[in-house]
């Protein structure tokens, strides 16, 4: 919407400076306030008053004249007039002439058709009151106490220093955390992703600066794992793309050019495998919500990577040995489930010794369910339980590389459990390795 020119408000460059604006502003709406109110006051309690005061003595006055007559008069005059020290009272006729003295004092009486005023001039106030019938008025007449402007000085100091503390304050209490906190923002977004807020208040700015803490935590932690994947992808890629090159440069030399095609088949299929691994990983990643998430019996999922891996299980001469059962249903992807119990499942496969058997087992409550896949290969190292579940992370690298896997397989399971909701831990079986999954149960008004 377009304003004109003389109503566009100018940016302000400094929180503190609005703020002062603004406490300014807001004490001079209370003086225009106040003095709105002071003059109400004035007029609807204040000035009425006065009017009885008035009406009462014009009454005292007239009946003093009646019964006593001018002597009578003058000695009630001046009795009010000690009452009301540094005022002059007077009682005239309709025409303005003093009834004591018979001087013509019309000049303090207001112009007609007004029958009562209060005003000043030459440094007295007037006051002037017409009685009822307006054979008489009743006159006041004294000194104006005029207060100097300098005689406010100490209240304007006063309201300047309180204003000025007040601004101190909330520089120190809102602009300087305000301040703190953008300065800490500008750090983070040149690269020092460690910076951090110190938040310890409890109001809206603690709050943004826990915030930003949150959310630089979270940056943080993505931006790492980032370029740690990067780097692991870099260096998974430049082996198998070392040994095609050396394949390409073997068939165009070798006479047996069937072998080395059979080697840059088998490289090519590496390259394959982890790209596809990487790209599911990215995509689990980037989509949060699980698009096509649905109400899913675990049951049937398991059931399908049984059938898939029992053949890739007997190749070994192991046995996959199923315990416990669900019924219950949960809310999810189906693919990213399926590979979730496919990942481990494979994964406790590749490490079972010949003949063996991989026990998984299946349970339930009113919350979750769990399923738990045991090896009994040689197990994993205490201090690497928390890290296989890492992009590329490899407790034996020789083996994993004749094996074929590209290191992803796990953290893809990790990765798909959390978007559900649930967990995935491992244990140490002794022997073996034991890799628990628990899942949430789909319960209503439930949603991913």
């Amino acid at each position: 919407m377009y304003l004109p020119e003389r109503l566009k408000i100018l940016p302000m460059k400094s929180l503190y400076y609005g703020v002062l604006l603004a406490l300014v502003s807001t004490l001079s709406l209370s003086f225009l306030v106040f003095h709105q109110i002071s003059d109400r006051i004035q007029r609807k309690s204040i000035d009425p008053a006065f009017d009885h005061i008035d009406e009462f003595e014009l009454v005292s006055a007239s009946e003093a004249l009646r019964n006593g007559g001018p002597k009578a008069l003058k000695d009630y005059l001046n009795t009010v007039d000690r009452v009301f020290n540094g005022s002059s009272h007077y009682l005239l006729d309709s025409h303005g002439v003093d009834l004591v003295t018979s001087e013509n004092r019309a000049s303090m009486l207001p112009p007609a058709p007004r029958t009562k005023w209060r005003t000043r001039a030459n440094g007295h106030y007037i006051r002037a009151h017409q009685s009822a019938d307006g054979k008489y008025w009743i006159c006041a007449v004294g000194l104006v106490n005029d207060t100097h402007i300098w005689d406010f000085l100490p209240f304007y100091f006063l309201v300047i220093g309180v204003t000025g503390l007040l601004c101190w304050l909330v520089s120190i209490g809102v602009v300087s955390p305000v301040r703190r906190i953008a300065a800490s923002m500008a750090l983070f977004g040149q690269g020092n992703l460690s910076i951090r807020v110190r938040a310890r208040r409890r109001d809206e700015i603690g709050q943004l600066g826990r915030s930003f803490n949150q959310m630089a935590e979270s940056l943080e932690r993505l931006i790492v794992s980032e370029r740690r994947l990067l780097g692991d992808i870099s260096h998974e890629l430049r082996s198998p793309l070392a040994r095609l090159k050396f394949a390409v440069k073997l068939a165009r030399t070798s006479a047996d050019s069937n072998a080395a095609l059979d080697r840059i088949e088998r490289d090519v299929d590496r390259i394959t495998s982890l790209v596809a691994d990487i790209v599911e990983i990215t995509y689990i990643e980037g989509n949060p919500a699980i698009q096509n998430a649905g109400s899913l019996r675990l049951s049937e999922i398991i059931d399908e990577v049984i059938r898939d891996c029992a053949v890739e299980a007997e190749m070994r001469g192991c046995r996959i040995a199923v315990s416990g059962s669900l019924a219950a249903v949960v809310l999810g992807n189906r693919e990213l489930l399926r590979r979730v119990v496919e990942n481990v499942l494979r994964n406790g496969i590749r490490y079972s010794p010949e003949n063996s058997t991989i026990d998984l087992s299946l349970a339930e409550d009113a919350f979750a369910a769990v399923i738990a896949i045991r090896d009994y290969g040689p197990g994993v190292p205490v201090d690497a339980l928390m890290r296989i579940f890492d992009p590329f992370f490899r407790v034996e690298e020789a083996r994993d590389k004749t094996s074929g896997g590209s290191g992803l397989g796990l953290s893809i399971a990790k990765r798909a459990v959390q978007v559900h909701h649930g967990t995935i831990i491992a244990e140490n079986a002794s022997p073996g390795l034991r890799v628990r999954i628990t899942i949430p149960l789909c319960r209503t008004g439930a949603s991913i």
